[in-house]
């Protein structure tokens, strides 16, 4: 009988596999055909010993940064939507963290002091310099605050699409096996084979082009639950704590808010969290709207509208 067992129990293994290494021969083909549609469309640097991609449009005489949450594979098409709508007036820049985008997967610890600093020098050795006016979205809320913190001469004001805020975090269940899980099914292509996936909301709601819907494809299946991403997770607690304590940054913020769906939390929930945020800062405004986590792929019109008039009440 045990004989029996241990016989079926190999057949199973061999078959899981075969089809694991069938579907990492079939993704790498797949990379390599897809290697000519993989091109920066922004400008390369060189940062703490690896590449970022920072992209930048318009000529304005206001900064708009935008930073991506958490495991966005395409930082500059996630966001296209709604900078397109605003990069005739003003001028804006998408740095693309380390493992996400054009730049490259690094081995840089993602601790908060780590990740600004490497977003601070990409912008520099762009030619872009401060002020800025923050727009982030998710995690990056995290780091946005820790800059208007250590750095508040170079912040002019916050604008959070649907951003975490610190206390977001701290009872926050993470399930790192989970991630490590991701991060392994989309190093073999598994990813390739579930139906729907690569579909953002980017590509569903947005305005992208087919040629840059099919890019955001290509870029996805490169930058899925990378390692960068992964430390970002784990640090996450830590770093949300570090802001947390150093309270509130005195400069203006505009908050957007979703109706929390994809954020991990019940509407309820998740407004509290950005409600109570703001209600210990005087030049605060939170604006509601019912829709999910990506926002800014979903209400980009009203969003840029809404951003246009706060900019401008900042310049008077």
């Amino acid at each position: 009988m045990f004989k029996r067992i241990l016989i079926l129990f190999s057949i199973i293994a061999a078959i899981l596999l075969l089809i694991i290494v069938t579907s990492y021969i079939i993704h790498q083909n797949q990379l390599s055909k897809e290697d000519q549609l993989f091109t920066p469309t922004g400008k390369m640097v060189e940062v703490n010993g690896h590449q970022m991609h920072v992209y930048i449009e318009g000529d304005g005489e206001d900064t708009l940064v935008f930073m991506s949450g958490g495991g966005t594979s395409s930082p500059v098409l996630d966001f296209k939507s709604l900078y397109s709508l605003l990069s005739d007036k003003y001028k804006i820049v998408v740095v693309e963290k380390a493992g996400y985008g054009f730049s490259d997967i690094s081995d840089t610890d993602r601790d908060m002091d780590t990740i600004l600093q490497e977003t601070r020098e990409a912008l520099l050795k762009s030619g872009v310099e401060g002020p800025y006016i923050l727009f982030p979205h998710s995690m990056s809320g995290i780091e946005a605050l820790y800059w208007a913190q250590v750095y508040p001469n170079e912040v002019k004001a916050i604008i959070g699409l649907d951003m975490a805020v610190p206390a977001t975090y701290k009872e926050y269940d993470i399930n790192m096996p989970l991630f490590h899980l991701s991060a392994f099914a989309a190093n073999i292509g598994f990813t390739r084979w579930i139906s729907g996936l690569s579909e953002s909301d980017a590509i569903k709601y947005g305005t992208l082009t087919d040629e840059e819907k099919e890019m955001y494809k290509v870029i996805f299946y490169r930058r899925t639950a990378t390692k960068n991403m992964i430390n970002e997770v784990q640090y996450i607690k830590e770093n949300a704590e570090k802001v947390g304590a150093a309270g509130i940054p005195n400069v203006p913020l505009l908050l957007f808010s979703s109706n929390g769906q994809g954020t991990g939390w019940n509407e309820e929930a998740w407004n509290e969290f950005q409600r109570d945020f703001i209600s210990k800062h005087k030049e605060s405004k939170l604006i509601k709207w019912d829709c999910s986590h990506y926002i800014h792929d979903i209400e980009f019109k009203r969003i840029a509208d809404e951003s246009e008039k706060y900019i401008e009440s900042l310049n008077r």
